[in-house]
């Protein structure tokens, strides 16, 4: 089975950590020479899942830092400061573990959405195409999260990454007979954010930090999808995930999948959701309380980032796995899109 996992709660009504952006460098153009990887595939064994138990604040410092490309190619760094005293987050750095029952799941099968007023309904419709092959989620009426992977290798951007779109599924009449199909519409970026902890080099590629945002150059009219802290997977009715992606060997479909969640450390997701290239980037959403309003409300909680062999007491176990949305990033992508800390302090 999977092994004790940590368990990633946080106390509900916990402030958001203050993540306070400290200085902007200027950074030489980046080359855009790198291949995308439509399939991000990973190893990782027990030292592997231990080593970010052993981080230190300042190392959050670092890998929460951030690049930010521009259309017209200009590259910056963006030094991050916490804010650990007002945010609780020394509470949490003490982890507690659970243990998990075993569950079999079944087959998992994917469902194609058909049908224009499916795919023009809400949640499908906060699903969008990325031009270097991925699939990325609408999070505000101008931001976009994908995967980091989809844009940049780990050591440079890569080639599709410098006039990089985004696609919308969008329903236009043909000629004539006036039926409606189905076509991509495609809206120009006009900055990519990406955190130095995906930076790091090609030898120690780590899924944890495998998520970008992209920004419109003008608004959309579709409704985003609401950002929320990933809870435990208990939290969430059914113990389930759901994502809709383009899947590489069905194009032009939007394809959507849901399945149990089998494990989770604090950064990582994993789950047997049939996903094929093409699917990276993903939005993936839980059905998560609200208390205020007194319902289950589809948020996103991580990315979609690819597959993982996990060696678990000798054993190899395969996975697809999505990247969480911890407190602090949840606190970095907020701020990415409100320009403002302080708005992101108690979402």
């Amino acid at each position: 089975g999977f092994p004790a996992a940590w368990a990633p709660g946080r106390p509900a009504g916990d402030p958001i950590p203050a993540l306070v952006p400290q200085s902007t460098l200027q950074l030489a153009k980046p080359r855009f020479l790198a291949q995308p990887v439509l399939e991000l595939m990973t190893r990782c064994d027990e030292a592997c899942a231990q080593q970010e138990d052993a981080l230190a604040p300042q190392d959050f410092q670092e890998y929460l830092s951030y690049e930010t490309v521009y259309a017209n190619g200009t590259r910056t760094l963006t030094t991050v400061e916490l804010s650990l005293q007002e945010s609780g987050l020394e509470r949490r750095w003490q982890r507690r573990r659970v243990r998990r029952k075993r569950q079999i799941y079944g087959i998992d099968g994917r469902f194609s959405i058909s049908g224009n007023h499916f795919l023009m309904d809400y949640p499908f419709s906060a699903t969008v195409k990325i031009s270097t092959g991925c699939t990325g989620v609408l999070v505000s009426e101008r931001h976009v999260l994908t995967a980091a992977h989809c844009i940049h290798d780990g050591k440079d951007y890569v080639k599709g990454a410098k006039k990089i779109k985004v696609g919308f599924l969008t329903p236009v009449q043909s000629a004539g007979n006036g039926t409606e199909r189905l076509a991509m519409r495609w809206a120009r970026v006009q900055r990519t954010l990406v955190p130095k902890g995906w930076i790091r080099g090609p030898n120690s590629v780590s899924m944890d930090y495998d998520y970008a945002l992209l920004e419109l150059r003008r608004p959309h009219q579709r409704s985003p999808m609401k950002l929320t802290v990933a809870p435990a997977a208990e939290e969430m009715a059914g113990k389930r995930i759901h994502f809709s992606g383009f899947d590489s060997d069905r194009p032009g479909e939007l394809v959507y999948r849901f399945c149990g969640v089998e494990g989770e450390t604090v950064h990582l997701i994993y789950q047997h959701c049939d996903a094929r290239p093409g699917a990276s980037g993903s939005g993936v959403y839980g059905k998560v309380w609200d208390p205020v309003q007194h319902k289950w409300e589809r948020k996103v909680i991580g990315v979609f980032s690819g597959h993982q062999w996990l060696e678990v007491a000798g054993e190899q176990h395969h996975y697809n796995v999505a990247v969480r949305l911890t407190a602090l990033k949840f606190a970095q992508i907020c701020y990415w899109i409100k320009g403002d800390y302080k708005n992101c302090q108690n979402e």
